[in-house]
């Protein structure tokens, strides 16, 4: 309730001296003029009602209710929890036991369907490597411009398979004594090419390459590059298990399909025991 500037409290006395027009003497109501706020019903029921919402105001507050809801208790770990993290664990472990090779030897078509049926090897990716620019994409490296190579980044397993084993069935399995050129695909896109990892798998491609030529294990000498491994970038979707999903296409039925009989016939010891593919 706002009241006025002027003095409540003033005299009956002086309020009954002023007159209407009348000549009546003003009444002034007893509740306004001589009883305080807090003596009257409607004062006592304002002040009563503002002690109980101060109260409650009060209660609440105290409880830290009003201020703030109680959040909920978080739950314990479960025993599932616990499982998942203990087996990332044991991934990590596992990841750091694998090993990646990187060849280069024509198509990656051919050369992903051959090493994706070899014993020891968890996973084959398509892809470029070698080259001047970032994120290549197909048409660029085919166009030869790019100086990327067709490759397969090959994980695998070092103590179900060798790099020398691979080695073995990568120079099988292509020819490493053609420039540039396997089949019927020509241009640097397409070079016979070891990309190492680190100086032991250098070693071991040179060693190996000097191998061949000094056995004459080839009617003329190899031509494979040692080149050392760079940003390797995985190609589009639709070249990755390409023979696989197109089991009936031309290109793969002439140029791949080759080559994994001859891996087929050539390391019956190395193929999956669970690929059937002929």
């Amino acid at each position: 309730m706002k009241y006025h500037s002027r003095n409540v409290s003033q005299s009956r006395e002086a309020a009954a001296q002023q007159t209407p027009s009348d000549g009546r003497p003003q009444e002034i109501p007893t509740a306004v003029a001589s009883k305080p706020l807090s003596q009257t019903r409607d004062g006592r029921l304002v002040m009563l009602w503002a002690f109980l919402f101060l109260g409650i105001v009060a209660l609440l507050s105290g409880c830290g209710v009003a201020a703030e809801p109680i959040p909920e208790l978080a739950p314990p770990e479960t025993t599932a929890a616990t499982t998942t993290s203990a087996t990332a664990d044991n991934d990590s472990s596992e990841e750091a036991k694998e090993l990646v090779a990187t060849f280069a030897g024509g198509c990656f078509w051919c050369t992903e369907s051959v090493f994706e049926r070899m014993e020891g090897v968890n996973d084959v990716v398509s892809g470029y490597i070698g080259g001047a620019i970032d994120n290549p994409n197909y048409k660029q490296v085919c166009s030869g411009r790019s100086g990327h190579a067709e490759a397969v980044a090959i994980y695998y397993d070092p103590s179900k398979v060798t790099y020398e084993e691979m080695l073995e069935v990568f120079f099988k399995t292509h020819d490493p004594t053609t420039l540039n050129r396997q089949g019927p695909d020509y241009g640097t896109q397409y070079r016979s090419s070891v990309f190492y990892h680190d100086d032991e798998q250098k070693k071991t491609v040179e060693k190996y390459i000097k191998k061949l030529n000094d056995e004459r294990a080839f009617k003329r000498p190899v031509v494979t590059q040692v080149e050392r491994a760079t940003k390797f970038y995985a190609a589009e979707e639709e070249h990755q298990d390409f023979f696989r999903r197109n089991p009936g296409n031309g290109y793969c039925r002439a140029n791949a399909l080759p080559k994994i009989r001859k891996f087929n016939r050539m390391f019956k010891d190395k193929v999956k025991k669970d690929d059937d593919e002929k």
